[in-house]
């Protein structure tokens, strides 16, 4: 097996054009393109309100006067799509591994067709989940895919799921919404956290489910409002949700992995949700086994980019809870200095836990190099 040293709990992929090229022929004139605009190249997606660009999401690396929001499809590295390169730049950075998600604008538009056409969502979903499949499926030791679950109810996220993770390069599924399609919890979402739980692998949630603007309706960043800076603040609603709901007292096994929402608030998360418990009136609690802690310690992981402060404070937040990302080729990453900025922030970090942070757990969750 495969020794991991450094794996990334959250990176990304470049959807390139023939990925929609691969959709049933009735859905041809409507598939997502690339178009030219005198700006840079962008996507544009049926029903999306504007062109969709791509620059921030290729800016990994790069000095601050390059990392504009407009570029064209040529600037876009390699690595994004194709597996081969993904390698080599894997090797440069020093990462033995990476979880792959997709870019989330064009994510977004993919999940936003669910209501106007269900049969196009799912085309679009699909495509997208057999392109990644064949992406990691040439490394699956190295590439682990997270497949885009449909927001169409539980039999359609389901059916899914098991369609999707039985491809050697599909690791985890991907929620936008909760299970069964609603932006709440609801009793027929058992049956997913079940599905999980009975083939050992993690829930993935980019951030959080059902999100909100955040700034990302601003592709230009010409608003006031914080964009990436503060995208940790809907992830601890979603936390509480779970554990209210009770979903890890019915499914103690279950994880939950929330990427690139950092981890420095977990401790504080965890005080005020403890300290409220205790002070609401027992026939008011949530009925749940534990104080809400408990659950941050034993089902919930969080990834993290760049948290001087996460590592400083990660006995708070749970050695075993916590994992490095790169976010490559976001503009977020460190590459091709990863390491650089690591043995910065570990420096007086036991081996065992800077062990356990940037690879263990991952590896340990997600499973990987283990033949499925």
């Amino acid at each position: 097996m495969r020794k991991y040293h450094l794996v990334s709990g959250d990176a990304h992929i470049n959807e390139p054009p023939e990925m929609w090229q691969a959709l049933p022929s009735k859905y041809a004139e409507r598939a997502p393109r690339l178009e030219h605009f005198a700006e840079g190249d962008a996507w544009v997606f049926e029903g999306s309100p504007s062109p969709i660009n791509f620059g921030n999401n290729i800016n990994g690396g790069l000095p601050p006067e390059q990392c504009v929001p407009w570029k064209r499809w040529e600037d876009v590295p390699r690595a994004g799509y194709d597996p081969a390169a993904r390698l080599e730049s894997q090797n440069k950075d020093g990462v033995d591994a990476e979880v792959l998600y997709p870019t989330p604008r064009q994510s977004m538009a993919v999940w936003a067709t669910a209501q106007r056409d269900p049969d196009f969502h799912l085309a679009l979903l699909r495509s997208y989940n057999d392109w990644l499949a064949q992406y990691c499926g040439h490394s699956p030791d190295r590439l682990v895919g997270a497949a885009m679950i449909p927001t169409l109810g539980i039999d359609a996220a389901i059916k899914e799921l098991h369609r999707a993770l039985a491809t050697p390069g599909l690791q985890t599924p991907l929620l936008a919404q909760w299970p069964s399609s609603g932006s709440t919890i609801q009793s027929g979402d058992d049956r997913f956290w079940a599905a999980m739980v009975e083939i050992n692998r993690p829930v993935s949630i980019h951030i959080s489910v059902s999100p909100g603007s955040n700034g990302d309706d601003d592709p230009n960043r010409t608003g006031l409002t914080a964009r990436g800076e503060l995208r940790h603040t809907v992830t601890p609603n979603n936390c509480l949700e779970l554990i209210n709901a009770g979903v890890f007292d019915r499914f103690p096994k279950l994880n939950v992995v929330f990427a690139e929402c950092d981890s420095s608030w977990v401790p504080y998360v965890k005080e005020q949700l403890d300290n409220r418990f205790q002070r609401t009136s027992p026939t008011l609690r949530p009925k749940i086994k534990e104080l809400p802690s408990y659950y941050f310690d034993h089902n919930i992981f969080t990834t993290y980019i760049t948290d001087y402060y996460g590592v400083v404070n990660r006995h708070f937040i749970g050695v075993s809870q916590m994992m490095w990302s790169s976010d490559y080729p976001h503009m977020g990453a460190d590459f091709p200095n990863s390491w650089k900025v690591i043995d910065t922030h570990f420096k007086d970090v036991p081996p065992e836990e800077k062990h356990s942070i940037l690879a263990g757990n991952c590896v340990r969750v997600y499973r990987i190099g283990e033949p499925k």
